[in-house]
């Protein structure tokens, strides 16, 4: 524990542990809290020596509070203690719990541990509870230390031995404010910690206080220091060092200016200011300042007040009641604060407290006027240096009975007289029936009431006041007894209770002596088993059933008796229930989302008609119920809806009477709603033969869960009797004519087409077809006309694909597959010609369908080439087609690669197409460079269109070959052409001469060099027209429809790419057929092409 800081003379000058209130603070006026008596033990002053410990107990009684109470230990005025627990400090509390005597006490202690001498000094306890406050001071003498102390006495040398401790190196105090001071603000709490020092936020608020007070001082040299402590009566100097001594001074008492007086003097010494207190009292415990023009300095005063001893003890007293009781007590002091306590709790001294406190001088007096017996106890009177007590005896004046009571045996309705008779004769009493007060009065003889009744029956006893003695007597009244089941406010005595609850009939019943009582059911006496008890008390009997069942119900008798007489009466107990659960509910009927449902009503109803039934259902998978109906269904039918459709559900049933709901039903099996699906859409005619018809569809437009198992095809002979061609609708929806309908398929098929096979040549035949599911079929879809079985003749037409109907390309290697189809009835003949001779099918593969025709070439060669003649026909009808099939392959290398001409750093090359362009346009030519030294080839230009070329930037002095590789869509030749000769770059000096040569004129009128193609064209899908075009300069390109001009139209896309012109037409429809015109213009002239678009619908 730190040490207080001292002053010249040795003395201690403030308690240096903890942060209490600043200085500053204490200018502010603070109230005190409302005084209550709370401390039912307060800490005692002590003395110590030197390296003692020392523990101060306070205590507070739990009796009226909700939770622990709040304490706080000072020292002096306004060190609060908490924050400095540690090694010589511990504040302990615990709570005491005595149930025998029904008390609970908190333990508040402070334990001071090895204490100093400048531990001495007044301390004070303060607790609070909510607005109770209560407070305490005492003081601690801590006597010097004398050398050799600890050597007085006799040593038990081999206690000693065993009880050894090992030596503690003692550690220096340290000065925990100099560390923080010079410490970095991260390290505080490490530090706090390393020195036990629990209030870090106050010593935090406080540093920071002390770190703005460095800053230096122009007006004082010294300031005054922080705290001073003086004796009551003593006298104090507050010294200040001046820096300047011209500077006028002021000084100040908790903020008002001090005036010189006797008191207080103020003394000049050189640069020092000395204000002299003489004479300090408690009212000069104060916070004092000086103030030299705008700087201030403030310190605390703390007056010690010594302690009060007691002079004359208080002395014991004996009386007897109503005497009147004087306690006198001397102290050392005059006007000294004083307490007195009875049994150690504070005595009220209020205005209408039956005690009275009175001092003269250093004489205090207790008075009680008037005593009584409860007055008895040890008094105290409770000093700051000390406590004296005294035993205060009050007892009783001897009581004399003249005339006992007599005990009394009435009849019921006959008057009652109790008498008796006592000395002293003032006294008054109070009289009691078993226990109970029945009435206070002066007098000793008392009438009671005219007509006794049963409530007069038994012990009365009469209890003079302030007496331990009593009169009693027993009065006993016999009356017959009787059952008053007019309590049971029941019509015809019958009580109604629903079963399981808990039934309890209570009869009130007279009779003295008590009756004899018996509950009967029938000839069984009620009661035997353990659910039914029958109990009997002193006015009433009671029946109690604790679970009530069916089968209780019925009449109960109830027989008193006693020595005056017997009496009977019975009581008709009727136990109604929830009803039985309903049966299981059945499930007749299904729909796509609802189902129709019916059951039994319960076997027996409780009792109580049956209002009305509840339905549930829940999903198979589910474990969860929900209600259906929220009012009461009143009917054993019921049709729920909204369900899943294709769900299992199940249903259960509640019944209901006035007494509640019944168990559920069982639950009734799984069951599916599942729904028809909506009949077939679309029923037209695909083929018709001499003997078959076959039929196309499609699926219904609604399925529904139960899915789509297949469809069933039947048919009609026109003349049957059943329906006619005008009257297939009605004869469809006709139950009465499904006989006539001929099943065509005996198993369901899944396909959406069927042939029906059989048929008479030239038959008529009506057509249905009707969806099957789980739920059954649906409603048919009938043929509207009838149906001639006789095959139709259908001209054959070859509809080629789009793609074919330009020159098909493919690389040699490549698979060639290419499917025709064509329409024609019957069966059209297909035959194909290449270049106008027979395909060998060792090389092509052709197979032929009803309605395609498919040629396959596995491994495509340049010998397949060339123009497919395909011809389909039907009876005398014919279609033809032909197919373009190019095979392309790689090109030669170019021919005659020579070199025409070399001057400076340039060469010029020359050569001639490949004798093999690889059945596909020449698209380009690379040109290579090799030096003769390395003979590595650089490529010098790619995609080269013309046959000649200047290569330059050659290097002068080197020697260069040059080849060329020709390139179609295909690829670049697989070799190339080599100059023969080389060309040699000469050096500088060397006089070339450069060839004139006549500028060639490249401009030309516009010229297409690809037409238009008439084009075929299917609605929906997005169609091109394509054509290329030549000129120079570049010419002005404009289309067509029909003469109009196309301009803003989004439906139209033109792009011109190196003179490939092409028309996007998007999602064309039959009314965008017509004349599409593609017309060039420049300043030479203007060319134009048309063709013709037909768009066909899907």
């Amino acid at each position: 524990m730190p040490e207080p800081t001292k002053k010249e003379d040795g003395q201690p000058e403030v308690w240096s542990l903890g942060d209490g209130q600043p200085p500053e603070d204490i200018d502010k006026q603070v109230e005190n809290p409302p005084l209550s008596t709370l401390l039912i033990e307060k800490p005692q002053g002590g003395s110590i020596s030197v390296g003692g410990d020392i523990t101060f107990i306070a205590k507070v009684e739990a009796k009226d509070l909700l939770r622990k109470p709040a304490i706080k230990w000072f020292k002096g005025k306004w060190m609060d203690l908490a924050s400095k627990t540690g090694k010589h400090l511990q504040l302990k509390e615990s709570f005491d719990r005595f149930t025998k005597v029904m008390i609970c006490i908190h333990t508040f202690e402070m334990h001071i541990i090895k204490a100093k001498e400048n531990y001495a000094g007044n301390y004070r306890c303060e607790v609070t509870y909510k607005d109770k406050f209560d407070s305490c001071s005492f003081d601690l003498e801590v006597k010097g230390f004398s050398e050799g102390q600890d050597d007085a006495g006799e040593l038990d040398f081999s206690g000693l031995l065993k009880h050894r401790e090992p030596k503690q190196e003692e550690v220096p105090e340290v000065d925990v404010w100099e560390i923080l001071k010079n410490a970095r603000p991260d390290e505080y709490e490490k530090i706090a910690f390393m020195y036990g020092i629990t209030d870090l936020r106050g010593l935090l608020r406080r540093l920071k206080k002390t770190k703005k007070e460095e800053k230096k001082s122009e007006a004082f040299a010294k300031k005054l220091e922080p705290a001073y402590q003086v004796d009551k009566g003593g006298k104090i100097r507050l010294v200040v060092d001046m820096a300047d001594p011209t500077v006028d001074l002021k000084w100040y008492k908790n903020g008002q200016e001090i005036r010189p007086t006797p008191k207080f003097i103020f003394e000049h010494k050189g640069t020092q200011r000395i204000l002299v207190i003489n004479n300090c009292q408690m009212n000069d415990d104060a916070a004092y300042s000086v103030v030299a023009g705008d700087e201030k300095s403030s310190t605390e005063l703390f007056v010690k007040v010594l302690p009060v001893k007691i002079v004359k003890e208080l002395e014991p007293v004996n009386t007897t009641v109503n005497e009147r009781i004087e306690l006198e007590c001397e102290v050392s002091e005059e006007g000294a604060q004083v307490k007195w306590l009875k049994n150690g709790v504070e005595v009220p001294t209020g205005v209408r407290s039956r005690y009275r406190v009175k001092s003269e001088g250093t004489k205090h007096w207790l008075i009680i006027d008037d005593a009584m017996k409860e007055d008895t106890g040890t008094y105290s009177l409770m000093a700051t240096g000390g406590t004296s007590e005294a035993r205060v005896q009050v007892d009783l004046k001897p009581l004399k009975i003249l005339q006992d009571l007599q005990d009394v045996t009435v009849l019921l309705g006959q008057p009652l007289k109790l008498h008796c008779e006592i000395l002293p004769g003032n006294v008054p009493g109070r009289w009691y029936r078993n226990g109970q007060l029945i009435q206070s009065s002066e007098r000793i003889t008392i009438l009671h009431r005219a007509n006794c009744t049963l409530h007069d029956s038994g012990d009365y006893t009469f209890v003079p006041e302030g007496y331990s003695q009593s009169l009693c007597a027993k009065v006993h009244i016999i009356d017959p007894p009787k059952v008053h089941l007019e309590a049971l406010n029941a019509p015809d005595n019958t009580v109604t209770v629903v079963a399981g609850n808990k039934l309890r009939l209570e009869i009130p019943i007279s009779g003295e002596p008590a009756p004899r009582v018996v509950w009967m059911k029938g000839e069984r006496v009620s009661g035997t088993i353990d659910r039914v008890r029958a109990e009997t008390f002193s006015d009433h009997t009671c029946l109690t059933i604790d679970v009530t069942e069916r089968e209780d119900t019925g009449n109960y008798k109830i027989v008193l008796q006693n020595e005056a007489g017997e009496d009977t009466a019975s009581v008709k107990v009727k136990v109604v229930d929830i009803p039985d659960a309903p049966g299981a509910p059945l499930v007749p009927t299904v729909g796509g989302d609802w189902c129709s449902m019916t059951w039994d009503p319960p076997y027996y109803d409780g009792g109580s008609p049956i209002l009305g039934y509840f339905i549930e259902r829940k999903k198979k998978q589910s474990s969860r119920w929900m209600r259906l109906n929220f009012d009461l269904c009143k009917e054993t039918t019921f049709e729920p809806k909204k369900m899943i459709e294709g769900v299992p559900y199940e249903v259960r049933i509640f019944a209901v009477n006035a007494i509640g709901v019944s168990k559920p039903s069982e639950p009734s099996k799984p069951f599916v709603p599942l729904a028809v699906t909506s009949e077939p859409t679309m029923l037209v005619v695909d083929d018709v033969t001499d003997t078959t018809v076959t039929m196309k569809w499609r699926p219904p437009d609604t399925i529904g869960a139960a899915g789509l198992d297949g469809y069933q095809v039947e048919y009609c002979l026109e003349g049957s009797g059943c329906c006619s061609a005008n009257q297939s609708e009605e004869c469809g929806r006709a139950d009465q004519s499904k006989h006539w309908w001929i099943l065509a398929n005996k198993e369901l098929t899944e396909k959406t087409k069927y042939t029906i096979t059989g048929l008479t040549r030239e038959a008529k035949i009506l057509v249905r077809v009707k969806a099957i599911n789980a739920a059954g079929p649906s409603a048919p879809r009938t043929t509207q006309h009838s149906i001639l079985v006789k095959e139709v003749i259908e001209p054959p037409k070859i509809r080629i694909p789009r793609h074919l109907k330009q020159t098909y390309m493919r690389k040699v290697g490549e698979v060639v597959n290419l499917v025709v189809p064509f329409l024609g009835k019957p069966r059209p003949k297909v035959n194909w010609l290449k270049d106008g001779q027979p395909i060998d099918p060792t090389q092509i593969n052709i197979r032929n369908s009803d309605c395609d025709s498919i040629i396959f070439i596995r491994k495509a060669e340049r010998k397949h080439s060339g123009k497919y003649d395909m011809t389909v026909q039907v009876e005398n009808h014919v279609d033809t087609a032909v197919l373009d099939i190019q095979i392309v392959d790689l090109p030669g290398p170019p021919q005659c690669v020579r070199i025409e001409e070399v001057w400076g750093e340039n060469v010029a090359l020359d050569w001639t197409p490949p004798k093999d362009n690889g059945n596909a346009p020449i698209t380009g030519y690379t040109i290579q460079k090799a030096d003769k030294k390395t003979m590595e080839w650089y490529t010098c230009v790619e995609h080269y269109h013309r046959t000649c070329i200047t290569i330059s930037d050659l290097v002068v002095g080197n020697e260069y070959f040059f080849r060329i590789f020709s390139e179609n869509m295909v690829g670049l030749s697989e070799s190339a052409t080599i100059t023969k000769d080389s060309a040699v770059i000469v050096k500088e000096g060397m006089n070339l001469k450069n060839p004139e040569y006549i500028d060639y004129d490249f401009t030309e009128p516009p010229k297409f060099t690809q037409p238009l193609i008439n084009t075929f064209a299917i609605a929906g899908y997005n169609t091109t027209l394509n054509c290329s075009v030549r000129a120079n300069p570049r010419p002005k390109v404009i289309w067509m429809k029909n003469k109009i001009m196309i301009l803003d139209d989004p439906r139209y896309r033109m792009f011109s790419n190196q003179g490939v012109c092409t028309l996007e037409i998007r999602k064309p429809s039959p009314f965008d057929g017509g004349v599409y015109t593609c017309k060039a213009i420049n300043d030479l002239g203007e060319a134009q092409v048309d063709c013709k678009l037909e768009v066909k619908g899907q």
